[in-house]
């Protein structure tokens, strides 16, 4: 199945450091990689076709929107987020912190993602995160930044890696979509634990966060959902 001609890494302005996601053409070159190294995705390319490319903007709306989304379910992180939005836009730092934490838990935020909220936007404001110096960084340097954040675990650096940078290669192990969308394509016992999930996709790299769009394509057309992510 052949989708994308090469099967070199994707050639962007950040290639020589890290691989970067940023058109089809790069999705299908990973997915010709994967097939051929695991057949099974082809049967996600034949219902789906290519899947999204999942991007978002590399700013601080986006990583709280991910923060948001930890932990529940689309639907209710759609709706919390539609109340976040009309509050807090355009997103500055000191917007921000000017709400305590019981106004933005009053958004539908948990106590601990409120914290995280501020800690992220103090951060911000005291040039301790900086999303310039982000996109610049090499995966394991954003990865560390991010977790060493309050509120911010594996789960959601991993995602902004993928999303907000189009990271190559970023793997969010410990997705729930991504380990049942596996459990059912690969015809597995039982859902993996994020450990066995990071083993089991040793053999991806350094396509990984291709892979990630195709379990989530699966996920979606098991739930009966839109292949149009949010």
């Amino acid at each position: 199945m052949a989708i994308g001609k090469a099967r070199a890494l994707p050639l962007t302005s950040d290639a020589k450091r890290f691989p970067v996601i940023e058109t089809d053409a790069d999705i299908a070159r990973g997915v010709d990689f994967l097939v051929a190294r695991e057949p099974c995705f082809g049967k996600v390319i034949a219902v789906h076709g290519l899947p999204s490319s999942r991007r978002v903007e590399n700013n601080l709306a986006s990583l709280l929107k991910i923060v948001t989304e930890q932990l529940i379910s689309l639907k209710a992180a759609d709706a919390i987020w539609r109340r976040i939005e009309t509050r807090l836009h355009p997103f500055e730092p000191h917007v921000i912190l000017r709400f305590s934490l019981e106004d933005l838990q009053s958004l539908g935020l948990t106590r601990a993602k409120a914290r995280s909220f501020q800690a992220i936007a103090m951060a911000i404001h005291s040039g301790v995160l900086d999303f310039e110096s982000l996109h610049q960084a090499p995966d394991q340097e954003v990865l560390a930044k991010l977790i060493a954040l309050p509120g911010i675990g594996p789960w959601t650096a991993d995602i902004y890696l993928l999303t907000a940078l189009g990271r190559a290669d970023a793997w969010p192990a410990g997705d729930l979509a991504l380990q049942m969308a596996a459990q059912d394509l690969f015809a597995m016992n039982g859902r993996p634990t994020a450990k066995a999930f990071l083993e089991w996709a040793e053999n991806w790299k350094p396509w990984r966060s291709v892979a990630a769009r195709l379990l989530w394509s699966h996920y979606r057309g098991l739930k009966g959902l839109s292949q149009q992510a949010n």
